[in-house]
């Protein structure tokens, strides 16, 4: 009997993590490849692969050169309150690979329903102020998951697009490993790149290429001509980053701040003040000097005195 494309994914997946516990080179890779692409050959290499660098050295060392254009790439985030997190990350990215080609294929983002009543939709105007192009930025919303699904795949397999982003919630049974890997392929296929955010949801075995963990970060005040800092201003958005998976022995956690005028990610030291508006006070100035000359202990209380309970 003729093995239907879910059981050759899943013995492809099988086989990547038999070889990644035995640390051998994972041949399921290799041989997904040539059967996506229909071709007998070797599969390409690994420097011929597409790559867009960040221009972070020591991001784009832990990611062999720089995200891979041509894969599956995850971002997630904890809870739904970080949606605008990874939502930044995510278009950062699309913004800085359509600026750098300077291709005019649109960009295509396709949330699921339920994540688009939590999260909200893309803003035209805030897609131009954070270094987007409007006229070439398509959203989708359909009405069942099953439904983005099919649509992110047929985006893949068009190549009309210059990346696609796939916005889910959690982390739902209709998208598994199996899924994973069939989109890996079709990205590998089409040499395009498919960007997963999974809001509020949990780790889970995946087929993407690398998969990121996003975070608000304060931002940084906004910078005068003089170099100086305007202060109580707010500066270009800062995106706490981990790299969860990777071929690091462990996980890279950096912050990177969007550049939207020049469209580029630039490093910045850990915020000094972590804490929320709320938590913090509203008016800071120099710490009191303890006193020295303070009052004697406080008297004991004296008799007490017992009342009847009113009812």
């Amino acid at each position: 009997m003729a093995q239907t494309a879910v059981t050759r994914e899943r013995l492809f997946a099988l086989r990547e993590t038999i070889a990644k516990l035995e640390g051998k080179p994972a041949p399921a890779l290799a041989a997904a490849e040539q059967e996506a692409l229909g071709k007998g050959n070797a599969p390409r290499k690994r420097d011929e692969t597409p790559r867009f660098s960040f221009g972070i050295p020591e991001l784009d060392e832990a990611l062999e050169g720089g995200l891979p254009l041509d894969a599956l790439t995850e971002i997630r985030t904890k809870m739904f309150l970080d949606a605008g997190s990874s939502s930044g990350f995510a278009l950062a990215i699309a913004a800085a690979l359509q600026h750098r080609a300077e291709e005019k294929n649109p960009v295509l983002w396709i949330a699921d329903k339920v994540g688009t009543i939590e999260a909200g939709v893309p803003y035209a105007v805030g897609l131009q102020y954070f270094g987007l192009r409007p006229e070439l930025f398509l959203h989708a919303s359909p009405r069942k998951l099953e439904d983005a699904l099919w649509l992110a795949e047929a985006a893949l397999e068009s190549g009309a697009f210059v990346t696609t982003i796939l916005e889910i919630r959690g982390n739902p049974k209709s998208f598994g490993l199996a899924e994973s890997r069939r989109f890996h392929l079709r990205a590998k296929s089409a040499g395009r790149s498919l960007l997963l955010l999974r809001q509020s949801g949990e780790e889970e075995a995946s087929s993407a290429h690398f998969r990121f963990l996003a975070g608000p970060a304060p931002a940084r005040e906004r910078p005068l001509p003089d170099g100086s800092m305007l202060g109580g201003s707010i500066g270009n958005p800062v995106f706490h980053l981990t790299l969860e998976k990777s071929r690091n022995p462990a996980p890279l956690s950096l912050f990177l701040e969007w550049n939207p005028h020049d469209r580029q990610f630039l490093p910045v030291e850990q915020p000094a003040v972590t804490r929320f508006p709320e938590q913090r006070a509203a008016h800071s100035g120099a710490v009191l000097p303890a006193s020295f000359d303070r009052q004697d202990r406080p008297q004991a209380v004296g008799p007490l005195v017992a009342f009847e309970k009113a009812s």
